[in-house]
């Protein structure tokens, strides 16, 4: 059995208590899409609801670290090493929204600018996907790896597609269409989190999104990179939290998916 770290445990506890009220707002959606209002308000608050228990743990835990959190409030920390948590409490909110039962919590702990612990929960599956900086990466008490394909052709793909508001739907029209005719798959599920996940997991083979937050991406980089996968930005930099912009797959098939979405866009 692996052994977690204090952190990863505090982590852990936090994203179980908050579960247990996402869990029971969960099963409430389903009655609330036959309203007139719709379940949107209620979602929100359960969003809400679950980051400040969350944050409230983690701040009982650890009195000094900072927090990035959804909604873009920052908390300064005032810990020597500058950590501070990152947090996402309900990514897939839309799937949530409509009672689709594919959502996850997403926690990472940043010091001195490098993600280095992680978890992702699905509480749906009760999936616990969590790695540590150098320690290799694990779902529930089993080490990932990313997977073994080396072609395109064979290869099952993830991306996020750009929303009502987004401006770029021709960009990623042009990528979508370029993956498409080239591999075997391409899925859309709608939390970029278990997207991560997922590759690090060897259910998908890649993933590519742009227009991220941090808070999206930020505990399934290590997951992945601990499974063995790359993540890289568009331009293959080691910048993917910065920019907001994620190619992630194993090592035989980055460079190829990377290479297929900028011929896809160039001038």
């Amino acid at each position: 059995m692996a052994t977690r770290s204090p952190a990863i445990n505090v982590m852990v506890k936090a994203a179980m208590k908050a579960t247990r009220q996402l869990l029971h707002d969960f099963n409430e959606v389903e009655q609330l899409q036959v309203s007139k209002k719709g379940p949107a308000d209620f979602v929100s608050n359960a969003d809400t609801a679950a980051e400040n228990t969350i944050v409230d743990m983690l701040k009982y835990a650890r009195r000094d670290y900072g927090f990035l959190l959804e909604e873009g409030n920052e908390i300064e920390s005032k810990d020597e090493l500058k950590r501070r948590w990152i947090i996402d409490p309900l990514d897939g909110t839309t799937n949530f929204l409509h009672g689709i039962p594919h959502f996850a919590i997403s926690i990472a702990l940043e010091e001195a600018g490098e993600i280095v612990s992680a978890i992702i929960y699905e509480p749906t599956r009760d999936e616990l996907f969590w790695a540590e900086k150098g320690k290799g990466a694990y779902l529930n008490d089993r080490r990932l790896r990313v997977s073994a394909r080396r072609n395109l052709e064979d290869s099952v793909f993830a991306t996020g597609i750009p929303t009502l508001r987004g401006t770029d739907h021709e960009f990623y029209l042009k990528q979508l269409e370029a993956v498409m005719t080239r591999c075997s798959s391409v899925r859309r599920l709608g939390a970029a989190a278990l997207d991560l996940a997922y590759v690090a997991a060897g259910r998908y083979d890649g993933y590519w999104e742009r227009g991220l937050s941090p808070w999206d991406i930020a505990a399934g980089l290590l997951i992945v990179k601990e499974a063995g996968g790359y993540c890289t930005d568009y331009r293959n930099r080691d910048k993917a939290l910065e920019s907001g912009e994620v190619v992630a797959a194993n090592d035989q098939v980055h460079g190829r998916l990377l290479k297929v979405l900028r011929d896809a866009t160039k001038a």
